[in-house]
Protein backbone atom coordinates (compact mmCIF):
# COMPACT_ATOMS: atom_id res chain seq x y z
CA UNK A 1 0.00 0.00 0.00
CA UNK A 2 0.62 3.75 -0.34
CA UNK A 3 1.13 4.33 3.09
CA UNK A 4 4.01 1.31 4.12
CA UNK A 5 5.73 3.00 0.65
CA UNK A 6 6.18 6.73 1.86
CA UNK A 7 6.60 5.17 5.97
CA UNK A 8 9.55 4.11 5.14
CA UNK A 9 13.10 5.81 4.14
CA UNK A 10 14.14 5.47 0.44
CA UNK A 11 17.27 3.72 0.37
CA UNK A 12 20.61 6.29 -0.36
CA UNK A 13 22.55 5.15 -2.99
CA UNK A 14 26.53 5.91 -2.57
CA UNK A 15 28.18 8.68 -4.87
CA UNK A 16 32.11 8.39 -6.31
CA UNK A 17 32.77 11.73 -4.56
CA UNK A 18 30.45 10.39 -1.21
CA UNK A 19 34.23 9.89 0.78
CA UNK A 20 34.14 14.29 0.94
CA UNK A 21 30.85 14.53 2.74
CA UNK A 22 30.96 15.81 6.16
CA UNK A 23 29.31 12.95 7.68
CA UNK A 24 31.83 10.38 6.19
CA UNK A 25 34.66 12.50 7.65
CA UNK A 26 33.73 12.14 11.50
CA UNK A 27 36.76 11.37 13.89
CA UNK A 28 36.88 8.21 15.46
CA UNK A 29 38.55 7.81 18.74
CA UNK A 30 42.15 6.92 17.36
CA UNK A 31 42.28 10.36 15.71
CA UNK A 32 44.61 12.96 17.35
CA UNK A 33 43.21 16.55 17.53
CA UNK A 34 46.75 17.98 16.81
CA UNK A 35 46.49 16.05 13.35
CA UNK A 36 43.99 18.34 11.99
CA UNK A 37 46.15 22.00 12.24
CA UNK A 38 48.59 19.96 9.43
CA UNK A 39 45.68 19.72 7.41
CA UNK A 40 44.64 22.84 7.63
CA UNK A 41 48.54 24.46 7.24
CA UNK A 42 48.79 22.03 3.99
CA UNK A 43 46.16 24.13 2.55
CA UNK A 44 46.47 27.82 3.80
CA UNK A 45 50.64 27.45 3.26
CA UNK A 46 49.45 26.91 -0.60
CA UNK A 47 46.98 29.56 -1.33
CA UNK A 48 49.01 31.61 0.68
CA UNK A 49 51.17 31.61 -2.67
CA UNK A 50 49.33 34.80 -3.52
CA UNK A 51 51.43 36.71 -0.88
CA UNK A 52 54.45 36.37 -3.32
CA UNK A 53 52.79 37.17 -6.77
CA UNK A 54 55.30 40.33 -6.73
CA UNK A 55 57.48 37.64 -7.93
CA UNK A 56 55.62 37.41 -11.49
CA UNK A 57 55.21 40.77 -11.85
CA UNK A 58 58.56 41.63 -13.91
CA UNK A 59 58.31 38.41 -16.05
CA UNK A 60 54.48 38.79 -16.84
CA UNK A 61 55.52 42.34 -18.28
CA UNK A 62 57.99 41.00 -20.47
CA UNK A 63 56.13 37.72 -22.00
CA UNK A 64 56.58 38.80 -26.06
CA UNK A 65 59.60 41.05 -24.98
CA UNK A 66 61.63 38.18 -23.07
CA UNK A 67 64.17 40.43 -22.24
CA UNK A 68 62.47 43.95 -21.98
CA UNK A 69 58.79 44.88 -21.85
CA UNK A 70 57.34 45.59 -25.86
CA UNK A 71 54.47 48.18 -26.56
CA UNK A 72 52.38 44.90 -26.83
CA UNK A 73 53.28 43.67 -23.47
CA UNK A 74 50.96 43.99 -20.36
CA UNK A 75 52.02 46.84 -17.90
CA UNK A 76 52.73 46.63 -13.75
CA UNK A 77 49.15 48.27 -13.24
CA UNK A 78 47.63 45.65 -15.48
CA UNK A 79 49.32 42.88 -14.18
CA UNK A 80 48.81 44.04 -10.58
CA UNK A 81 44.88 43.33 -11.08
CA UNK A 82 45.51 39.34 -11.41
CA UNK A 83 46.85 40.09 -7.69
CA UNK A 84 44.11 42.49 -6.25
CA UNK A 85 40.83 40.45 -8.18
CA UNK A 86 42.39 37.68 -6.41
CA UNK A 87 41.89 38.99 -3.15
CA UNK A 88 38.42 40.79 -4.10
CA UNK A 89 37.37 37.25 -4.67
CA UNK A 90 38.65 35.63 -1.63
CA UNK A 91 36.85 38.20 0.32
CA UNK A 92 33.54 37.74 -1.77
CA UNK A 93 33.78 34.07 -2.49
CA UNK A 94 34.24 33.73 1.71
CA UNK A 95 30.85 35.70 2.15
CA UNK A 96 28.89 34.25 -0.48
CA UNK A 97 29.99 30.18 0.40
CA UNK A 98 30.48 30.47 3.71
CA UNK A 99 26.80 28.51 4.28
CA UNK A 100 27.65 25.94 1.75
CA UNK A 101 31.48 25.15 3.40
CA UNK A 102 29.16 24.96 7.20
CA UNK A 103 27.09 22.25 5.46
CA UNK A 104 30.14 20.59 3.53
CA UNK A 105 32.50 20.30 6.23
CA UNK A 106 36.57 21.04 6.03
CA UNK A 107 37.35 17.90 3.29
CA UNK A 108 34.49 18.91 0.89
CA UNK A 109 35.67 22.57 0.75
CA UNK A 110 39.61 22.14 0.70
CA UNK A 111 38.85 19.58 -2.29
CA UNK A 112 37.11 21.95 -4.35
CA UNK A 113 39.18 24.45 -3.32
CA UNK A 114 42.41 22.72 -4.55
CA UNK A 115 40.24 22.40 -7.84
CA UNK A 116 39.61 26.80 -8.07
CA UNK A 117 42.85 27.55 -6.76
CA UNK A 118 44.59 24.87 -9.01
CA UNK A 119 42.81 25.31 -12.06
CA UNK A 120 42.90 29.17 -11.39
CA UNK A 121 46.66 28.77 -12.29
CA UNK A 122 46.34 26.18 -14.99
CA UNK A 123 43.96 28.70 -16.89
CA UNK A 124 45.62 31.47 -16.24
CA UNK A 125 48.64 29.53 -17.54
CA UNK A 126 46.40 29.12 -20.94
CA UNK A 127 46.23 33.02 -21.03
CA UNK A 128 49.63 33.35 -20.80
CA UNK A 129 50.36 31.26 -23.59
CA UNK A 130 47.89 33.19 -25.74
CA UNK A 131 48.96 36.71 -24.09
CA UNK A 132 44.97 37.07 -23.33
CA UNK A 133 45.37 39.73 -20.72
CA UNK A 134 41.35 38.88 -19.71
CA UNK A 135 41.76 34.66 -19.82
CA UNK A 136 45.13 35.20 -17.46
CA UNK A 137 42.90 37.80 -14.85
CA UNK A 138 39.79 35.16 -15.14
CA UNK A 139 42.07 32.32 -13.87
CA UNK A 140 44.33 33.72 -11.48
CA UNK A 141 41.82 36.00 -10.08
CA UNK A 142 38.31 35.13 -10.67
CA UNK A 143 38.64 31.51 -10.17
CA UNK A 144 41.48 31.05 -8.31
CA UNK A 145 40.42 33.53 -5.98
CA UNK A 146 37.64 31.87 -5.38
CA UNK A 147 39.85 29.02 -4.73
CA UNK A 148 41.85 31.56 -1.81
CA UNK A 149 38.04 32.05 -0.32
CA UNK A 150 37.25 28.42 0.21
CA UNK A 151 40.70 27.67 1.22
CA UNK A 152 41.05 30.88 3.95
CA UNK A 153 37.94 29.75 6.32
CA UNK A 154 36.99 25.97 5.21
CA UNK A 155 39.44 25.01 8.14
CA UNK A 156 38.23 27.94 10.79
CA UNK A 157 35.18 26.35 12.54
CA UNK A 158 36.23 22.86 12.41
CA UNK A 159 39.67 23.96 14.06
CA UNK A 160 37.60 25.90 16.83
CA UNK A 161 35.74 22.95 17.78
CA UNK A 162 38.33 20.98 18.23
CA UNK A 163 39.90 23.47 20.36
CA UNK A 164 37.40 25.12 22.50
CA UNK A 165 39.93 25.46 25.02
CA UNK A 166 42.39 27.03 23.13
CA UNK A 167 40.43 28.78 20.25
CA UNK A 168 43.00 31.60 19.49
CA UNK A 169 46.12 29.15 19.37
CA UNK A 170 44.13 26.74 16.80
CA UNK A 171 43.09 29.63 14.74
CA UNK A 172 46.43 31.27 14.53
CA UNK A 173 48.07 27.49 13.55
CA UNK A 174 46.17 28.12 10.28
CA UNK A 175 45.57 31.53 9.58
CA UNK A 176 49.85 31.61 10.23
CA UNK A 177 50.21 28.89 7.51
CA UNK A 178 48.65 31.52 4.82
CA UNK A 179 50.92 34.17 6.09
CA UNK A 180 54.08 32.16 5.54
CA UNK A 181 52.63 31.37 1.71
CA UNK A 182 55.17 33.54 0.49
CA UNK A 183 57.83 32.39 1.99
CA UNK A 184 57.67 29.44 0.29
CA UNK A 185 56.10 30.60 -2.77
CA UNK A 186 58.25 32.96 -3.87
CA UNK A 187 61.34 31.42 -3.72
CA UNK A 188 59.84 28.40 -5.27
CA UNK A 189 58.07 30.85 -8.28
CA UNK A 190 61.69 32.09 -9.17
CA UNK A 191 63.47 28.94 -8.76
CA UNK A 192 61.07 27.59 -10.94
CA UNK A 193 60.80 30.70 -13.75
CA UNK A 194 65.04 30.11 -13.88
CA UNK A 195 65.14 26.49 -14.59
CA UNK A 196 62.49 27.22 -17.52
CA UNK A 197 63.78 30.19 -18.50
CA UNK A 198 64.57 29.96 -21.80
CA UNK A 199 65.66 32.80 -25.45
CA UNK A 200 62.01 32.50 -26.16
CA UNK A 201 59.92 32.19 -22.80
CA UNK A 202 60.49 33.75 -19.43
CA UNK A 203 59.41 30.12 -17.99
CA UNK A 204 55.93 31.90 -16.43
CA UNK A 205 53.38 29.27 -18.02
CA UNK A 206 55.44 26.03 -17.04
CA UNK A 207 55.85 27.59 -13.35
CA UNK A 208 52.21 28.09 -13.32
CA UNK A 209 51.61 24.81 -14.45
CA UNK A 210 54.25 22.98 -12.15
CA UNK A 211 52.85 25.26 -9.12
CA UNK A 212 49.60 23.37 -10.09
CA UNK A 213 50.59 20.22 -9.54
CA UNK A 214 52.14 20.43 -6.04
CA UNK A 215 49.66 22.84 -4.76
CA UNK A 216 47.17 20.28 -5.52
CA UNK A 217 49.06 17.50 -3.79
CA UNK A 218 49.30 19.26 -0.69
CA UNK A 219 46.08 20.81 -0.65
CA UNK A 220 44.33 17.24 -1.35
CA UNK A 221 46.38 15.71 1.60
CA UNK A 222 45.29 18.71 3.76
CA UNK A 223 41.32 17.98 2.27
CA UNK A 224 41.68 14.04 2.11
CA UNK A 225 42.95 13.74 6.32
CA UNK A 226 40.37 15.96 7.79
CA UNK A 227 38.60 15.10 10.18
CA UNK A 228 34.95 17.07 12.05
CA UNK A 229 34.80 15.97 15.67
CA UNK A 230 31.19 14.11 16.56
CA UNK A 231 28.38 16.09 18.04
CA UNK A 232 29.37 16.15 21.80
CA UNK A 233 32.99 15.90 21.87
CA UNK A 234 35.40 17.77 23.95
CA UNK A 235 38.74 17.50 25.14
CA UNK A 236 39.73 15.43 27.65
CA UNK A 237 39.51 16.72 31.45
CA UNK A 238 38.54 19.75 29.97
CA UNK A 239 35.03 21.40 30.84
CA UNK A 240 33.04 24.78 29.63
CA UNK A 241 33.87 27.37 31.95
CA UNK A 242 30.27 28.54 33.49
CA UNK A 243 28.08 31.30 31.77
CA UNK A 244 29.18 33.77 34.60
CA UNK A 245 32.89 33.25 34.28
CA UNK A 246 33.48 35.47 31.51
CA UNK A 247 30.51 36.77 29.44
CA UNK A 248 32.29 38.08 26.56
CA UNK A 249 32.63 34.48 25.75
CA UNK A 250 29.03 33.05 24.57
CA UNK A 251 27.92 29.76 25.98
CA UNK A 252 24.92 29.91 22.91
CA UNK A 253 24.85 30.40 19.91
CA UNK A 254 23.91 32.65 16.59
CA UNK A 255 23.20 31.87 12.88
CA UNK A 256 24.95 33.79 10.37
CA UNK A 257 21.69 35.05 8.85
CA UNK A 258 21.14 36.57 12.50
CA UNK A 259 24.78 37.60 13.16
CA UNK A 260 24.63 40.08 10.54
CA UNK A 261 22.01 41.78 12.08
CA UNK A 262 23.86 42.24 14.92
CA UNK A 263 25.50 45.61 16.22
CA UNK A 264 28.60 43.50 17.09
CA UNK A 265 28.95 41.92 13.73
CA UNK A 266 29.53 45.41 12.42
CA UNK A 267 31.83 46.82 15.30
CA UNK A 268 34.01 43.43 14.36
CA UNK A 269 33.78 44.18 10.65
CA UNK A 270 34.85 47.84 11.32
CA UNK A 271 38.03 46.35 14.00
CA UNK A 272 39.25 43.89 11.05
CA UNK A 273 38.83 46.40 8.18
CA UNK A 274 40.90 49.27 10.07
CA UNK A 275 43.53 47.12 11.66
CA UNK A 276 44.50 45.34 8.08
CA UNK A 277 43.95 48.70 6.32
CA UNK A 278 46.74 50.34 8.58
CA UNK A 279 49.21 47.51 8.12
CA UNK A 280 48.41 46.27 4.21
CA UNK A 281 49.63 50.16 2.90
CA UNK A 282 53.35 49.39 4.94
CA UNK A 283 53.37 46.09 3.96
CA UNK A 284 52.57 46.89 0.19
CA UNK A 285 55.15 49.61 0.01
CA UNK A 286 57.27 48.60 2.67
CA UNK A 287 60.60 48.47 0.44
CA UNK A 288 59.73 52.19 -1.16
CA UNK A 289 59.87 53.61 1.94
CA UNK A 290 63.13 52.40 3.41
CA UNK A 291 64.74 53.49 0.59
CA UNK A 292 62.93 56.69 0.30
CA UNK A 293 63.21 57.57 4.11
CA UNK A 294 66.75 56.08 4.90
CA UNK A 295 68.40 56.17 1.78
CA UNK A 296 69.48 52.44 1.60
CA UNK A 297 69.57 50.20 -1.52
CA UNK A 298 66.94 47.93 -3.64
CA UNK A 299 68.60 44.70 -2.13
CA UNK A 300 68.17 45.80 1.62
CA UNK A 301 64.89 47.24 0.69
CA UNK A 302 63.92 43.43 -0.59
CA UNK A 303 65.61 41.93 2.67
CA UNK A 304 63.39 44.36 4.75
CA UNK A 305 60.50 43.27 3.21
CA UNK A 306 61.03 39.54 3.73
CA UNK A 307 61.92 40.33 7.53
CA UNK A 308 58.69 42.06 7.39
CA UNK A 309 57.04 38.74 6.02
CA UNK A 310 58.64 36.54 9.14
CA UNK A 311 57.20 38.63 11.74
CA UNK A 312 53.45 38.74 9.76
CA UNK A 313 53.53 35.10 9.94
CA UNK A 314 55.02 34.62 13.57
CA UNK A 315 52.57 37.31 14.52
CA UNK A 316 49.63 35.61 13.47
CA UNK A 317 50.13 32.22 16.10
CA UNK A 318 51.64 34.43 18.77
CA UNK A 319 49.18 37.33 19.27
CA UNK A 320 46.33 34.91 18.94
CA UNK A 321 47.71 32.72 21.41
CA UNK A 322 47.81 35.37 23.65
CA UNK A 323 44.61 36.22 23.46
CA UNK A 324 43.71 32.54 24.95
CA UNK A 325 44.73 34.01 28.12
CA UNK A 326 44.28 37.86 27.95
CA UNK A 327 40.37 37.65 26.15
CA UNK A 328 40.22 38.82 22.26
CA UNK A 329 38.84 42.38 23.05
CA UNK A 330 42.10 43.05 25.11
CA UNK A 331 44.02 41.91 22.10
CA UNK A 332 42.75 44.58 20.08
CA UNK A 333 43.00 47.33 22.23
CA UNK A 334 46.75 46.31 22.49
CA UNK A 335 46.47 46.03 18.62
CA UNK A 336 45.31 49.63 18.02
CA UNK A 337 46.91 51.43 21.60
CA UNK A 338 50.44 50.13 20.82
CA UNK A 339 49.59 50.52 17.20
CA UNK A 340 48.60 53.90 17.91
CA UNK A 341 52.26 54.52 19.53
CA UNK A 342 54.43 52.78 16.97
CA UNK A 343 52.63 54.72 13.79
CA UNK A 344 53.35 58.09 15.43
CA UNK A 345 57.29 57.13 16.48
CA UNK A 346 57.54 56.29 12.57
CA UNK A 347 58.40 59.71 11.46
CA UNK A 348 60.71 60.60 14.67
CA UNK A 349 62.89 57.50 13.45
CA UNK A 350 63.32 58.98 10.04
CA UNK A 351 64.23 62.38 11.79
CA UNK A 352 67.15 60.77 14.05
CA UNK A 353 68.19 58.76 11.54
CA UNK A 354 67.22 55.69 13.63
CA UNK A 355 67.00 52.29 10.85
CA UNK A 356 67.12 50.06 13.86
CA UNK A 357 64.26 51.49 15.38
CA UNK A 358 62.48 51.75 12.59
CA UNK A 359 62.56 48.00 11.75
CA UNK A 360 61.53 47.17 15.16
CA UNK A 361 58.71 49.13 15.14
CA UNK A 362 57.78 48.05 11.49
CA UNK A 363 58.06 44.59 12.94
CA UNK A 364 56.05 44.41 15.40
CA UNK A 365 53.32 46.49 13.46
CA UNK A 366 53.07 43.68 10.97
CA UNK A 367 53.02 41.19 13.96
CA UNK A 368 49.66 42.54 15.11
CA UNK A 369 48.95 42.86 11.68
CA UNK A 370 48.74 39.34 11.36
CA UNK A 371 47.54 38.81 14.46
CA UNK A 372 44.63 41.06 14.07
CA UNK A 373 43.80 38.39 10.84
CA UNK A 374 44.58 34.75 13.00
CA UNK A 375 42.57 36.42 16.37
CA UNK A 376 39.02 37.57 14.41
CA UNK A 377 37.66 34.20 14.33
CA UNK A 378 38.13 33.28 17.93
CA UNK A 379 36.59 36.90 19.43
CA UNK A 380 33.37 35.87 16.45
CA UNK A 381 33.51 32.09 18.30
CA UNK A 382 33.37 34.23 21.62
CA UNK A 383 30.53 36.31 20.11
CA UNK A 384 28.24 33.59 18.04
CA UNK A 385 29.18 30.73 19.20
CA UNK A 386 30.46 27.62 17.25
CA UNK A 387 27.07 26.80 15.11
CA UNK A 388 27.94 28.74 12.29
CA UNK A 389 31.04 30.70 12.64
CA UNK A 390 32.94 29.63 9.97
CA UNK A 391 29.85 31.48 7.48
CA UNK A 392 30.13 34.52 10.14
CA UNK A 393 34.29 34.70 9.14
CA UNK A 394 33.36 34.65 5.33
CA UNK A 395 31.33 37.52 5.46
CA UNK A 396 33.66 39.18 7.84
CA UNK A 397 36.17 38.98 5.71
CA UNK A 398 34.81 41.36 3.28
CA UNK A 399 36.20 44.06 5.48
CA UNK A 400 39.78 42.55 4.17
CA UNK A 401 38.33 43.20 0.16
CA UNK A 402 37.57 47.34 1.80
CA UNK A 403 40.86 47.63 3.60
CA UNK A 404 43.05 45.93 0.66
CA UNK A 405 41.79 48.64 -1.28
CA UNK A 406 41.76 51.54 1.35
CA UNK A 407 44.98 51.07 2.64
CA UNK A 408 47.77 50.64 -0.05
CA UNK A 409 45.23 53.81 -2.06
CA UNK A 410 45.50 56.10 1.08
CA UNK A 411 49.62 55.52 1.17
CA UNK A 412 50.25 55.13 -2.27
CA UNK A 413 48.44 58.26 -3.50
CA UNK A 414 49.00 60.59 -0.34
CA UNK A 415 52.96 59.64 -0.44
CA UNK A 416 53.24 60.15 -4.79
CA UNK A 417 51.07 63.68 -3.64
CA UNK A 418 53.37 64.48 -1.55
CA UNK A 419 56.29 64.55 -3.56
CA UNK A 420 54.70 65.95 -6.56
CA UNK A 421 54.26 69.03 -3.55
CA UNK A 422 57.61 69.37 -3.39
CA UNK A 423 58.56 67.64 -0.51
CA UNK A 424 61.19 65.70 -0.06
CA UNK A 425 60.81 61.95 -0.37
CA UNK A 426 62.33 61.01 3.15
CA UNK A 427 59.23 63.25 4.56
CA UNK A 428 56.88 61.71 1.84
CA UNK A 429 55.11 59.19 4.73
CA UNK A 430 54.95 61.44 7.54
CA UNK A 431 51.40 62.25 6.69
CA UNK A 432 49.92 58.85 6.09
CA UNK A 433 51.53 57.62 9.32
CA UNK A 434 49.50 59.87 11.35
CA UNK A 435 46.38 58.89 9.36
CA UNK A 436 47.06 55.50 10.01
CA UNK A 437 46.95 56.56 13.22
CA UNK A 438 43.64 57.95 12.64
CA UNK A 439 42.22 54.61 11.48
CA UNK A 440 43.59 52.42 14.45
CA UNK A 441 41.21 55.02 16.85
CA UNK A 442 38.20 54.43 14.63
CA UNK A 443 39.30 50.55 15.61
CA UNK A 444 40.03 50.91 18.84
CA UNK A 445 36.69 52.86 19.50
CA UNK A 446 34.72 50.12 17.36
CA UNK A 447 36.36 47.45 19.68
CA UNK A 448 35.19 49.65 23.50
CA UNK A 449 31.66 48.94 21.60
CA UNK A 450 31.53 45.49 21.44
CA UNK A 451 29.11 43.91 24.15
CA UNK A 452 27.71 40.27 24.46
CA UNK A 453 25.29 39.46 21.85
CA UNK A 454 21.42 40.35 22.62
CA UNK A 455 19.64 37.16 23.66
CA UNK A 456 16.96 38.02 21.04
CA UNK A 457 19.28 36.85 18.31
CA UNK A 458 20.36 33.22 19.78
CA UNK A 459 19.63 30.21 17.47
CA UNK A 460 16.59 28.03 19.69
CA UNK A 461 16.92 25.32 17.44
CA UNK A 462 18.50 21.92 18.03
CA UNK A 463 22.27 21.62 17.10
CA UNK A 464 22.32 17.91 17.56
CA UNK A 465 20.65 17.94 14.88
CA UNK A 466 22.47 20.06 12.10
Amino acid sequence: MATGLTSAPKPTTPTPMGFLDRENTIADASYSRWAFPTSAIAVQMCTGEIYGFSVFNVPLTRVLGITKSLPEDWTIPWVGWFYSLGLIMLGLSAAVFGKWVERSGPRKTMFYSALCFCGGLCIAALGVYLHSYWVTLFGYGFVGGIGLGLGYIAPVSTLIKWFPDKPGMATGFAIMGFGSGALIGAPLSNILMDYYKTPTSVGVIPTFLTLAAIYFVFMNFGAFTARVPAVGWKPEGWTPPPASANVMITQNHVAVDQAWKTPQFWFLWIVLCMNVSAGIGILGQASLMAQDMFGVTAAVGGGFVGLLSIFNMVGRFFWSSMSDLTGRKVIYCVYFGLGMVLYYLIPVTQSTGSVFWFVVICCIIMSMYGGGFATIPAYLRDMFGTYQVGAIHGRLITSWSMAAVLGPQILNSMSTEAKKAGVPKELAYNKVMYICVGMLIVGLIANLLVRPVDPKFHYKGDLAAK
